[in-house]
């Protein structure tokens, strides 16, 4: 098989949830001989176990903790025929979590959060590959921290992409020639060895990181729901598929909180022109989304998106009339403080800003520290509103449209919109809500612009 024909597939943690689930990915793999490497995220709920661990627990919930963790991997282990030699395995990992859980109760930090959370690949991938070969397949596990050499920004490590082509050329290449690769998603390696993490959800972006690397003929996503929809099923039930899509439209939508896609994901495949597709593997049969560069119909209205727990900072400031650089000490800021803007509107006197808090492996705290708050207060009034969401409009050419805003905001009378965002781009409008009113939006929104 030449190089360029190779499928990099990843399965998320629904599809790696059980045994029965880990075989139906199985089948998934085996039925498709282009693929030749797999990327895994861990098993459904571990991460999170991992991640609570890592924020140091008291004894007795860090053993509650560390057997629910066991639990769910013996479950699997056990149905195994070598499930003897597999268990101690998973022994030794799990006899490691337990340390590091023990040194979180009085050191918790970045890096030892990243160490923790890496042992959900570890454990998938290592019973995945198993299951493969009780079926005779020449399965490969290997650690993708070979390959994966990022910075040292510990829960959103950034990859080094040159790095991991010349690696993966050497490393990987020879590997799928004879066999068939697992690995592990969201995690990699900086400089001194340590282990960090691409941030969650960072699975998607490993896999497409690893296509762009190999030349991959497609990166196929599979996960618990069979493509990209018009919303959020769970929200509005008549949502439908979307059979094809354009990058553009699928990233905004990851960006603006489809949760189907990691929003970073496709930026590899954009640079190197390699096709997404997003199934389920709960029913395979059922198809999915392509994700490429051109698809046969772009609507005016191709989605709607929702976003929660957002937070709208407003600075007040008449030092901002007519004055020069205000808004470059805002940003410098935020930038020492490691902390990107998402959406910004300004007036003559204040700005109000949303701040960018996807992807990071913590699952508690704000980015609105005391001391980013002191350091704003200084320049400015600050006002913190939060328990908010934001709600997207996908679409093509929007800013183009004639009567658009009309039909939109028209049906949205009965509603307090707090920001607006639109015009910067053509595939997208968006607003900030109260959280309570966010779902009522998005129905109303779904009815009125997709029937």
């Amino acid at each position: 098989m030449s190089q360029s024909a190779l499928i990099v597939a990843k399965f998320g943690g629904t599809s790696v949830a059980d045994y029965e689930a880990m075989n139906r990915s199985a089948d998934i793999v085996l039925s498709r001989s282009d693929v030749k490497v797999v990327v895994l995220s861990a098993s459904a709920g571990v991460t999170n176990l991992l991640v609570s661990l890592a924020e140091g627990q008291p004894d007795d919930q860090r053993q509650l903790l560390l057997k629910n963790l066991s639990q769910i991997q013996y479950a699997i282990a056990d149905r195994l025929r070598s499930a003897a030699v597999i268990r101690t395995e998973i022994e030794r990992i799990i006899e490691n979590v337990a340390l590091l859980a023990a040194k979180a109760t009085h050191s918790p930090g970045a890096e030892l959060t990243d160490e923790m959370v890496s042992h959900g690949e570890l454990l998938s991938t290592l019973l995945f590959t198993e299951i493969l070969r009780e079926r005779n397949v020449p399965a490969q596990w290997f650690d993708i921290r070979k390959v994966m050499k990022t910075n040292n920004n510990f829960g959103r490590a950034e990859p080094d992409i040159a790095r991991l082509a010349e690696l993966s050329r050497s490393l990987l290449t020879p590997l799928v020639r004879d066999s068939l690769v697992i690995t592990q998603g969201f995690i990699g390696c900086e400089d001194n060895g340590l282990t960090t993490t691409l941030g969650r959800g960072g699975s998607d972006y490993t896999a497409a990181l690893l296509g762009e690397a190999l030349q991959a003929r497609r990166i196929d996503i599979w996960t618990d729901v069979p493509g990209i929809y018009t919303t959020d099923p769970r929200i509005v039930p008549e949502a439908v598929r979307i059979d094809e899509i354009t990058f553009e439209e699928a990233a905004e939508m990851a960006t603006f909180g489809a949760k189907v896609l990691h929003p970073a994901t496709l930026i590899p495949a954009v640079r190197n022109d390699i096709p997404v597709f997003v199934g389920s593997s709960k029913a395979p049969e059922a198809g999915g989304t392509l994700v490429d560069n051109q698809t046969r119909h772009q609507p005016l209205f191709r989605a709607v998106t929702l976003r929660r727990n957002q937070t709208l900072l407003t600075l007040h400031s008449l030092n901002m009339l007519h004055a020069r650089g205000f808004l470059a000490e805002v940003f410098a800021i935020l930038a020492r403080h490691n902390i990107s803007v998402d959406l910004i509107t300004t007036s003559e006197v204040s700005v109000a800003l949303t701040l960018d808090t996807t992807g990071s492996t913590s699952s508690k705290g704000s980015l609105l520290t005391q001391g980013l708050l002191t350091e704003l207060s200084s320049l400015c009034r600050v006002e913190v509103e939060e328990n908010l969401s934001l709600v997207a409009l996908i679409g093509n050419h929007l800013a183009e449209a004639t009567g658009m805003g009309k039909e939109v905001f028209g049906v949205l009378d009965p509603f307090s919109l707090r920001l607006i965002c639109y015009g910067a781009s053509s595939h997208n409008l968006c607003f900030m809500i109260p959280a309570d009113e966010a779902e009522d939006v998005v129905r109303t929104l779904h009815k009125h612009l997709f029937g």
